[in-house]
């Protein structure tokens, strides 16, 4: 930010995270994550991404820097690292090896596929106001355990590979996002379907597979076994 300043830089976008705001309960759907919602993070990663959040405002109130931030759901789609639960899901089941799930699968996520998530970042950075902040929700949400099921059953393989390993620290219940700011000021919204996205993902991971594979025969191997074996 020092050195946009320097140059003159006419707009520096900072992609955040819904994890900022921490979670929502289950048993309430009828709330969402709205921009005025308190920064309320769970884990040192969220709190590192809200810090950054507050360094560019700052930047921006004291130094009149154009930013923006937008604050996005999870992402999927092609080039999705294999350490995440979409690809990682893919991947095992196309070797049928176990698919694991933290605790009970019950997690609920909001999925915005990875070209809408784009579309919206281009629309803020050429017509976004500096200053503001911006929610960006695929209106797809869904357990963990449902995502892992319509994968297998995409790939017409059996249920009986999922295995339940021990939840991880801090893992927030419910992410949920209302992209209504982002639909009133700029008039985006969300063009695929989670259906249509998973289809897509999967498509893609089987036709690129030497992408993938060269990942996990490394060192993602070794990070696969600290996190998932012996749980």
């Amino acid at each position: 930010m020092d050195a946009c300043r320097k140059y003159g830089i006419k707009r520096y976008h900072q992609v955040s995270t819904d994890e900022v705001y921490g979670d929502l309960p289950l048993d309430r759907p009828d709330l969402f994550f709205t921009e005025d919602t308190p920064l309320h993070t769970s884990s040192p990663y969220s709190a590192s991404k809200a810090s950054a959040d507050l360094l560019v405002m700052a930047y921006h109130r004291t130094y009149g820097l154009p930013v923006t931030i937008s604050r996005c759901s999870n992402n999927y789609g092609p080039y999705h690292f294999p350490e995440k639960l979409i690809p990682l899901m893919i991947i095992n089941a196309l070797h049928d090896k176990p698919l694991p799930v933290y605790g009970e699968g019950i997690n609920v996520r909001d999925w915005l596929y990875v070209k809408d998530h784009c579309s919206a970042i281009d629309l803020i950075i050429r017509k976004g106001q500096a200053g503001d902040v911006y929610n960006i929700g695929g209106h797809n949400e869904r357990q963990n355990i449902q995502v892992v099921k319509r994968i297998l059953s995409e790939l017409g393989k059996p249920e009986s590979l999922i295995t339940y390993v021990t939840d991880r620290k801090g893992h927030d219940r419910r992410y949920a996002i209302d992209p209504a700011k982002i639909y009133a000021k700029l008039g985006w919204l969300p063009e695929t379907s989670f259906d249509d996205g998973i289809r897509e993902t999967i498509k893609w991971y089987l036709q690129h597979k030497d992408w993938w594979q060269a990942i996990i025969s490394g060192e993602y191997q070794s990070y696969y076994e600290a996190m998932y074996s012996n749980k």
